[in-house]
């Protein structure tokens, strides 16, 4: 065989792993949490619901893509798009640095600042390090409100839970002090009748590092097609305005935020 011979081999070669390697994303299995409502929530009817799921669907339907929801416990959600249980995760994620190190992100689909929430009968005045010294403050593990809490806020005694439903029950049941989570998500539990106990004691300033760039959808750092199709799904239903659609049906101001 001769050297243009082999060449052509090796073109031809390449070129058909190259298609064989070539991903169909005519249907997009999506990880969530279903336990962070109002963003994502799974019900006792195993359907999940919630803003997150709202988006995710909009996103699929502007790709003209079959969508599928796939939950995963939130501290094994990024291993598990590794492993290619999913193709996606949607799930109210903060874009970090520390995170970009395992994944990758589409642009941001929203953006809130963190909050400290606290019963009702509360002592404390202000949501400060020197006001929370001491107090038993919960918080979600493996999430950048746990991380701001133990950079921001080291006087306090933090207490780490698996999901934020197991902080919510013990802030109720006067086993902690105070938690911190995205301002939304304790917004909206305050008003629900779980929440009637505790009120919203102030919202924290967010630190560009620990608190990222906003929520976006992960992806595996090879899936960079899926990424430029997301990213210009998104655009396009913030242009079109079934992005408002959504955002009116849960909240009263805008979530994109700044």
């Amino acid at each position: 065989m001769g050297i243009k011979t082999i060449a052509a081999a090796a073109i031809l070669s390449v070129a058909a792993f190259g298609a064989a390697e070539a991903k169909d994303w005519s249907k997009i299995r999506m990880g969530t949490e279903g336990a962070y409502p109002p963003f994502n929530v799974l019900g006792s009817d195993g359907q999940l619901t919630g803003f997150d799921i709202d988006i995710a669907k909009a996103l699929c339907e502007e790709m003209k893509v079959e969508c599928e929801f796939i939950t995963s416990d939130w501290n094994g959600i990024i291993p598990a798009l590794q492993a290619g249980k999913f193709d996606t995760i949607i799930a109210s994620m903060s874009i970090t640095e520390e995170r970009k190190q395992q994944v990758d992100f589409t642009n941001k689909y929203y953006n809130t600042p963190p909050a400290i929430a606290v019963p009702k009968d509360s002592p404390l005045t202000e949501a400060t390090d020197a006001a929370l010294a001491g107090k038993a403050i919960g918080a979600q593990s493996s999430t950048t409100h746990s991380n701001y809490a133990e950079e921001k806020l080291p006087s306090a005694d933090l207490k780490l839970y698996p999901t934020s439903d197991e902080y919510k029950l013990d802030l109720v049941n006067g086993r902690i002090d105070g938690v911190i989570d995205d301002v939304v998500v304790l917004s909206e539990w305050v008003k629900s009748e779980d929440g009637a106990c505790c009120k919203i004691l102030g919202t924290l300033k967010p630190d560009p590092v620990i608190n990222g760039e906003g929520a976006g959808i992960a992806i595996r750092k090879e899936d960079q097609e899926l990424k430029e199709k997301l990213n210009a799904a998104i655009a396009a239903i913030r242009a079109n305005g079934k992005y408002k659609e959504i955002n009116d049906k849960y909240f009263d101001f805008d979530v994109y935020g700044d």
